[in-house]
């Protein structure tokens, strides 16, 4: 592990050696429940301070990368990252993404839904009954009589959710955790004055029904119904919006 005392683009020395360590880890040269030698001599080895060891620990911490122990066996050990570790990153990065980026609500309706319907038909062919069962209690949660906007919309995600993990695919379900978490809850937020429910809880019914019939073409179609009735929604939202400021 090597650290560049000059770098004139991060002086953040702690950072540094977070990312030296991480590079070790990405690379191999340091396995999964691997210890990592000491403060003391992590100090002397990237020649700075205990304090700035022991921050450089804290962010491979805060990311997951690594665990400490106590006692005389203890120490910091490399830690297997799980997706669902992972997921929690996922979107509170895709979330910064759209944000700071000021993304469209044409484009992230766009890339949501594309994801998403690639992701059906494996949901189709090998959803379990625990997906199927996850999917129904919330279309029942949806046809609740004063349910919140905001509960219908936490609601609206889970099936979502429920939908993409029915794939049985953790790459898809880690990727695709951005796409339902951290898109869709902006595009709830923009549609929501204006979308029906019993339209939304129609178009949910529907693509649960061809998940549980194993019919990937009718799940396609409900979902390129709802994408369409989302994106209309959306657009006809922030119309409205600009010709009311207009005014």
């Amino acid at each position: 592990m090597k650290l560049d005392h000059a770098s004139p683009k991060d002086l953040d020395l702690s950072a540094q050696i977070a990312a030296a360590i991480r590079d070790e880890i990405v690379s191999g040269k340091l396995i999964v429940d691997a210890r990592l030698p000491s403060e003391s001599e992590l100090a002397e080895h990237f020649a700075v301070s205990r304090p700035t060891v022991r921050e450089a620990l804290k962010r491979l911490a805060a990311q997951s990368l690594i665990r400490t122990q106590r006692g005389a066996t203890g120490g910091a050990f490399i830690n297997r990252l799980s997706f669902a570790e992972a997921y929690g990153q996922q979107i509170t990065t895709s979330t910064l993404l759209l944000s700071m980026n000021a993304v469209s609500f044409d484009v992230a309706c766009e890339a949501r839904y594309a994801l998403e319907r690639a992701c059906a038909p494996l949901s189709a062919a090998r959803r379990a009954q625990d997906h199927l069962d996850r999917m129904r209690a919330e279309i029942a949660r949806q046809s609740r009589p004063g349910l919140s906007d905001e509960d219908f919309c936490a609601s609206d995600v889970a099936l979502h959710r429920a939908l993409v993990d029915g794939a049985g695919n953790p790459v898809l379900s880690y990727h695709l955790a951005g796409a339902v978490e951290a898109m869709q809850p902006l595009m709830n937020m923009i549609t929501f004055t204006a979308r029906s429910r019993g339209a939304i809880i129609g178009l949910h019914t529907r693509i649960v029904d061809a998940i549980q019939a194993q019919d990937a073409s009718a799940a396609d179609a409900a979902l390129s119904e709802l994408a369409d009735y989302t994106l209309t929604l959306g657009r006809d939202v922030m119309a409205a919006h600009a010709k009311g400021g207009a005014a």
